[in-house]
């Protein structure tokens, strides 16, 4: 399992003109079942991304993501064993 903060490189001006096909983009990640949960952080400076995939795989993916297109967003993926889960999140637990 991977968790992926970005941060944002530009002005949130630019993110915002991104924004609707970054979420296509998500969208099209869920429907894969790549992605396990994301969003943007607080304050506002870039999104977290945790995702379940081989690691190749994850970073072709993060390099269609329109804000990595445009070099609007870093990111910075952490590779980690979901060695403990909460109640109902047991299909995510990895031996």
């Amino acid at each position: 399992m991977f968790v992926v903060p970005l941060n944002y490189k530009v002005p949130l001006i630019e993110i915002d003109q991104l924004q609707a096909a970054h979420v296509e983009w998500l969208k099209s990640c869920y429907a894969d079942g790549i992605f396990v949960a994301s969003g943007p952080k607080k304050p506002r400076i870039g999104g977290i991304i945790i995702a379940q995939c081989p690691r190749d795989v994850l970073d072709a993916r993060l390099a269609s993501d329109p804000f990595a297109k445009a070099g609007a967003a870093d990111y910075d993926v952490t590779e980690f064993l979901a060695r403990m889960t909460a109640a109902g999140l047991d299909t995510f637990r990895e031996a």
